[in-house]
């Protein structure tokens, strides 16, 4: 157990019927449905040693629950808030892929043009499958190109190690290094270096810098204030989230800021919770869209996006489609992405038949005990517990009132 002070565990926020666009009215059963899941949320994070977490729910316009909990920062005992800012992860590829997507439909590239087109220095990669100019962007966007998980995959823990490669340069040496891992375009494996790829691709396309084109062409129009990319911008520092790792049942703070350096594409994003759920509302097709918003990217090009390319595992209903995962949970069919890095965990679902989405993020993550791999089922806290109950609540009990 944690030694998180005994007020971490105290809820900080919950509001019912506070609208981010056009207000509509709840169901009235939505008060008892979403009951559990507050329940679930703070007790869980209580008991798992979680510093600070927050979540969101929405139907359309209107955000109908807001959980905040625990501490932001630890040393000053500042609390989660409205305003707090947490780190995504690598729910930085859906925002990769929406760019992509905008390139696309402006007609500066296709899904199936060779990645070799923009990022010619994959050639050095080793194909036993094929010749490298074989590879697409869409194979990239869907996870299926047969690149490897990790971008920095000889890490030891030094501390003199990067936290991710700085400087194109270091992956470029890596390419003599590296091999393609199985058929393009016959199954699935998570690549974070794909999407750095994507990015790179991108921002040849754009003529500008990856996080100089997010900024204009998403975060402007999408009204997301408070989001960025890598380090604090001073006048936000406040609402910064440390993040933890838990060491022998003790959260240890790694800092507020860490830079994905040249991996931005696959997983620099930072922002508060209220900013994604505005990215989540565009997505869902809110009724009460600004112009702008509606016109990030086309309708017809986000459903594109949410059609599977290849399964999860043989066998599977559950799929990648073009920069989403698309899964059934109790018997609906979502869309969603997760994230994963440093001490921070988030995950978010959307429901486009109803138009309703849910998501949180937390700011502690397992750091390995002696004898304890982080990943092992031992490791506190249990991130697949905290998410797998809230999605199993969520899907079971308050999707389901906006499908009527």
């Amino acid at each position: 157990m944690s030694t998180i002070p005994r007020r971490a565990a105290i809820a900080t926020a919950f509001a019912l019927g506070a609208a981010s666009l056009d207000a509509q009215p709840a169901p009235r059963s939505f008060a008892a449905a979403w009951a559990p899941v507050r329940a679930f949320f703070h007790a869980t994070l209580a008991a798992e040693g979680m510093v600070g977490g927050s979540m969101a729910f929405f139907p359309g316009d209107t955000v109908l629950a807001r959980e905040h909990f625990g501490f932001a920062d630890l040393a000053t005992q500042r609390r989660v808030d409205d305003r707090t800012i947490f780190h995504w992860g690598s729910v930085t590829k859906t925002l990769t892929a929406v760019a992509i997507m905008q390139q696309r439909d402006r007609g500066r590239l296709t899904l199936d043009d060779a990645i070799l087109r923009t990022v010619p220095e994959l050639r050095a990669v080793h194909n036993a499958f094929g010749p490298m100019d074989a590879i697409t962007i869409r194979q990239l966007l869907s996870h299926s190109a047969g690149f490897r998980n990790g971008t920095w995959p000889w890490g030891n823990g030094k501390p003199w190690e990067p936290f991710e490669p700085t400087e194109w340069s270091q992956l470029v040496a890596m390419m003599p290094y590296t091999e393609v891992l199985f058929a393009p375009g016959t199954q699935y494996g998570y690549s974070n270096p794909g999407y750095v790829y994507l990015g790179r691709a991108l921002e040849h396309h754009a003529g500008e810098a990856y996080e100089t084109y997010v900024e204009k062409n998403l975060f402007r129009p999408l009204g997301m204030a408070s989001s960025y990319f890598d380090r604090t911008p001073y006048h936000l520092l406040p609402h910064r989230s440390n993040n933890y790792l838990t060491v022998a049942g003790t959260p240890v703070a790694q800092g507020l800021d860490f830079d994905t350096g040249i991996t931005v594409a696959n997983g620099g994003l930072n922002a508060p919770v209220g900013d994604i759920v505005r990215y989540l509302q565009f997505l869902a097709d809110a009724p009460g869209l600004s112009a702008d918003a509606r016109g990030v990217l086309a309708r017809t090009s986000l459903e594109e996006m949410w059609r599977g390319v290849v399964p999860q595992r043989a066998g599977s209903r559950d799929s990648l489609g073009l920069g989403f995962f698309l899964e059934e949970r109790n018997g609906l069919r979502l869309v969603g992405h997760t994230g994963s890095q440093a001490g921070f965990r988030a995950f978010f679902y959307i429901d486009p038949t109803s138009r309703a989405g849910v998501v949180a993020v937390f700011n502690t993550a397992p750091g390995g005990d002696a004898g304890v791999p982080p990943g092992s089922p031992g490791a506190t806290p249990h991130i697949d517990v905290i998410i797998g109950g809230l999605v199993d609540r969520v899907t079971k009990q308050v999707f389901p009132l906006y499908r009527r």
